[in-house]
């Protein structure tokens, strides 16, 4: 699970007010007909099928690629191929979410995601399956994630009232949890012992039952036009507004940087924790897919109370338990080698990985104005997704020289550092208004 501090929505006078919901041309403000509850239904519907096909197809592809060469490093371009994306492409996706409708923007996805499968399906049922089509494939789904990702998370501030994003914001990420840690590879498994083709044809269908989804959603879903006379921006002009917004307001600043050295930790601890576990606690694949599953059933219990957790500590709170349990999962492994305590460790650094997704995300829907929704988005994860390789590969490189144990110590330290900034720039009023009613 990686955590980010995703975005929310109109032009404000100044980056750091919030925008005012009611203001002229607000396209969130709530209709006396709110179809929150069905467009939160739907959009919770499509997170947990999209994130289905997701997670079958992020553990069908690597698979894939080990059936057509033997070259680790080939190997790895497969799951390259689907996250190097989000490095080449967010910043300008972020400026056609702002320009274009958003649920059109996600038919779109959806229509590249069904070409690519459709190309995979004919080439692996035909026997023309190769290495060359596989990566072609996986960087037209990475494309279509970025799009998918940042219009999807645009598009929640038009569709569902204030008073209920916090629990729709919920329900999605337990459905990303669900799609992304357990059904997905879980069923991914199955189906390609099943057929390849089977596989492929079952993640096309899937895909193109959640595109099927939008059209129950109600609303319009288009930013506000320009007004009429105003000069065209250039494109470097207006990702820099993206940027801007968040560096120039000291709580989504402070969000977005936590996040990223939060990502870069988990990065680290997913990189080094086969091996730790392998040689320092001489676990066997069953006792170590039961440790990992301790993130899964974290994640899964956050999604369920953040609710709860919200109304008994307050967000701030929540948020800060984030904090202390990412610094719980990194620093058990250092101390020890009891599988259950480091997967009581896992378990905390799931649950609280969500407290921190569902009022990170809350919190900027009401913060960013919907005309800079997109290109907030795209700079924010741009940023929290860019520090996982960085964890990942830092964490590889101290390993060979200090040991696994020092580094988890080491990074448990990193997180511990980043609990003083958050509770100096986050304060309870700044998250008003993200815990359900």
């Amino acid at each position: 699970m990686t955590i980010t501090g995703t975005p929310g929505r109109t032009e404000p006078k100044k980056p750091s007010e919030p925008a005012e919901p009611e203001a002229h041309g607000d396209r969130r403000s709530v209709p006396p007909s709110d179809p929150s509850r069905r467009n939160g239904a739907v959009l919770v519907g499509f997170t947990a099928v999209t994130n289905l096909a997701d997670g079958v197809m992020r553990l069908a592809l690597p698979l894939l690629a080990v059936r057509l060469t033997d070259s680790p490093a080939l190997v790895t371009t497969a799951s390259l191929a689907l996250t190097l994306p989000w490095l080449l492409t967010a910043l300008h996706i972020g400026v056609v979410v702002d320009r274009f409708d958003r649920r059109m923007l996600l038919w779109l996805a959806g229509a590249a995601r069904l070409a690519a499968m459709g190309g995979l399906f004919a080439a692996a049922v035909t026997g023309h399956l190769t290495l060359g089509r596989l990566l072609a494939a996986g960087a037209v789904l990475g494309v279509a994630d970025v799009l998918a990702a940042t219009a999807g998370s645009a598009l929640v501030p038009a569709a569902v009232g204030r008073e209920h994003r916090p629990r729709v914001n919920a329900w999605m990420v337990g459905a990303e949890t669900v799609g992304q840690e357990f059904a997905g590879p879980f069923v991914g498994g199955l189906l390609l012992a099943a057929g390849t083709g089977l596989a492929l044809g079952a993640i096309g269908v899937t895909y193109a039952a959640a595109a099927l989804l939008l059209v129950l959603l109600a609303g319009r879903f288009r930013p506000a036009a320009p007004a009429p006379g105003t000069p065209s921006v250039p494109v470097n002009t207006r990702i820099a507004e993206g940027f801007r917004l968040l560096w120039r307001d000291p709580v989504l600043r402070t969000l977005s940087l936590t996040a990223a050295a939060l990502n870069a930790v988990w990065g680290a601890w997913l990189a080094l924790m086969p091996l730790h576990a392998h040689q320092a606690m001489g676990l066997g694949p069953g006792e170590y897919g039961f440790l990992l599953s301790g993130l899964g059933i974290g994640g899964l219990v956050g999604a369920a109370t953040v609710t709860w957790v919200n109304r008994l500590l307050g967000p701030r709170r929540a948020m800060l338990a984030d904090l202390l349990g990412t610094c719980a999962m990194t620093a058990l492994p250092a101390l020890t080698t009891s599988l259950w305590a480091v997967a009581a460790g896992a378990f905390l650094g799931g649950m609280g990985g969500t407290l921190w997704a569902v009022n990170s995300r809350t919190l900027t829907q009401q913060k960013v104005p919907d005309a800079l929704l997109g290109r907030y988005t795209a700079a924010s994860r741009l940023l929290c997704y860019g520090a996982l390789p960085i964890g990942t590969a830092a964490a590889g490189l101290l390993a060979e020289l200090l040991g696994t144990r020092t580094v988890f110590a080491v990074i448990s330290v990193l997180a511990l550092t980043t609990v003083i900034p958050f509770l100096r720039r986050v304060k309870a009023a700044d998250l008003a208004g993200t815990s359900a009613p």
